[in-house]
């Protein structure tokens, strides 16, 4: 990945903390987020049900 490439992940992950710091709904941004970054990995091959927090 170059640096242009992770300046702009970055500043994508802040636009969504941003996003989820004014919504309305806060759970509902969250869910849309996670909905959104899981089709995003699994494009990738990422199996998400492996990213488990406890």
């Amino acid at each position: 990945m170059t640096e242009k490439e992770q300046a702009t992940s970055m500043i994508a992950k802040y636009m969504d903390l941003l996003r989820i710091e004014k919504a309305e709904d806060r759970d509902r941004e969250i869910k849309n987020q996670l909905r959104e970054t899981k089709a995003m990995l699994e494009a990738l091959g990422v199996v998400v049900e492996d990213l488990v927090i406890e």
